[in-house]
């Protein structure tokens, strides 16, 4: 609780006890009162009990812990690609991929005093990144925060007149700023992936599209990730994503995250999947789930 700027905390307290109260409905996000992540869980979740938590961990542990049901994650954006440390915490947290929710993103400039006296903007490193030519462009340095309507409680709390910060509009009247400029973005087309994650998964729906996530580890081996992923071509599985990361320090791009249309049980995916396990050191599925947009072949 402590860990949230002045303004926020009596906000964060309320939800919290609600939340708390009736864990069933609860859906944990990783922010402040007023960010993407509690937009999202609203949207997605209507009759939830939002759970705000200071980090991505947090918002993790009050799942495995019992004090939430879900919990609300942003894995990637249209504009400044992946969400920093997602890919290692999902496959280690435990929990299951159940759902995904895309939400249109806005940023406003808001803050205390006039427009013309802002000289930086603070935000998530991540709305920075969907940002940073219009911030270049209008003179404005970035300054990094691990939220953006954090960011927002903190310029409440600051009292700099100098200083303003990007969160979304939402979050303006929450903490008692002005918003100076609406629709900040470098693109129109702003958007963020949430997957929704649970101690466990529930049936799922008779009809898709599914979406199924895993990852692996390929063997240090000539043409591994060619042999790997053979099988999902041959059998014709869309494969929508497919990034690598690195673990351990060690500079080799060996473990990938990937994201097929399609579910376990289905032929042609059971077909690539046996083929992938066939020619990895090792893979994980994070979860199966219905597809919340389609997917261009």
């Amino acid at each position: 609780m402590d860990n949230f700027a002045a303004p926020a905390r009596p906000i964060v307290e309320r939800m919290t006890q609600a939340a708390l109260a009736e864990p069933g409905r609860a859906v944990a996000f990783q922010g402040a009162p007023g960010a993407n992540s509690h937009i999202a869980a609203l949207e997605a979740f209507p009759t939830g009990l939002p759970l705000p938590c200071f980090s991505f961990e947090d918002a993790i542990d009050a799942v495995r812990d019992g004090r939430a049901d879900r919990a609300m994650i942003p894995i990637e954006n249209s504009l400044h690609g992946r969400v920093a440390d997602i890919h290692f915490l999902l496959p280690e947290s435990g929990l299951v991929i159940i759902g995904e929710h895309f939400l249109p993103i806005r940023y406003a400039l808001m803050g205390l005093g006039t427009r013309a006296g802002v000289r930086q903007a603070m935000s998530h490193p991540q709305a920075l990144g969907q940002c940073r030519h219009w911030l270049k462009a209008q003179g404005i340095a970035p300054l990094s925060y691990p939220d953006t309507a954090g960011a927002a409680a903190m310029v409440a709390d600051a009292k700099d007149p100098a200083l303003a910060a990007l969160a979304p509009p939402g979050a303006a009247p929450l903490y008692g700023l002005t918003v100076f400029e609406s629709d900040v973005a470098d693109a129109d087309h702003n958007m963020t992936r949430f997957v929704v994650l649970a101690r466990n998964a529930p049936p799922l729906p008779d009809h898709g599209p599914y979406m199924t996530t895993f990852v692996f580890e390929v063997k240090n081996i000539p043409a591994a990730l060619y042999k790997a992923l053979g099988g999902f071509a041959t059998n014709g599985v869309n494969m929508t994503k497919l990034e690598s990361y690195q673990r351990g320090g060690s500079f080799a791009a060996t473990e990938f995250y990937c994201d097929i249309v399609g579910r376990p049980g289905d032929a042609p995916v059971d077909r690539a999947l046996e083929e992938l396990k066939f020619h990895t050191k090792s893979m994980r599925l994070l979860g199966t789930y219905p597809q919340a947009r389609a997917r261009p072949e």
